[in-house]
């Protein structure tokens, strides 16, 4: 629920260990300053503050919700989105679907469709972003993301946006991943997330 920008970084005393005995210039991984300034509740560069405070909330909501319920959301549109998908007759980047992810689908083109040029002319008819295939898979698949602050009727969007794209790029596909996606939503109903107890 957050825009990129932030990690969490773990360091082991052997870690620590490590980088104090390292010859390399770096920036990243010199934790001695981090490790010091750490002790007081303090951050030795300017920290983004903006996301702090998002990730406070994002964290209050998951917690208020219940991380099962969060999970189990997830993994429910992911394979509702998958569902879409299959309908189309579209290969899923991941091959093996016991490491399908619970947060993005992965989309794989016909041969000969360029998919950088179908997201592009998704975004520009219909304001709807997709992500791009990154490394060897650039321009030949696309990925939809099915995370965080979401629900049924923006995902069903963003899948009306991407099989309208089809339509208008002329991409054949074999059915309506609009009409699975809706079937596999209405048959798989969404559980009422658990209050956390006050």
């Amino acid at each position: 629920m957050l825009p990129p920008g932030i990690s969490f970084n773990a360091i082991s005393p052997k870690a620590l260990e490590a980088s104090q005995r390292a010859k390399l210039p770096r920036s990243f991984w010199a934790w001695d300053e981090i490790v010091e300034m750490n002790k007081t509740g303090y951050w030795p560069y300017t920290p983004n503050t903006n996301l702090l405070y998002g990730l406070s909330e994002a964290l209050d909501l998951i917690l208020e919700q219940g991380l099962d319920a969060v999970s189990a959301r997830h993994q429910r549109w992911a394979e509702g989105v998958r569902g879409a998908v299959r309908a189309w007759g579209l290969p899923i980047q991941c091959a093996d679907a016991a490491v399908y992810s619970p947060v993005l689908t992965g989309v794989v083109m016909p041969p000969g469709i360029d998919a950088d040029a179908l997201r592009k002319l998704i975004h520009e008819r219909f304001d709807l972003s997709l992500g791009t295939g990154l490394g060897k898979v650039k321009g030949r698949m696309f990925r939809i993301g099915h995370l965080g602050d979401c629900n049924d009727l923006t995902l069903m969007a963003a899948l009306a946006g991407v099989e309208m794209g089809f339509k208008l790029a002329g991409v054949p596909v074999a059915g309506s991943g609009v009409q699975a996606a809706m079937e596999f939503f209405a048959a798989h109903p969404q559980q009422p997330p658990m209050r956390a107890a006050a």
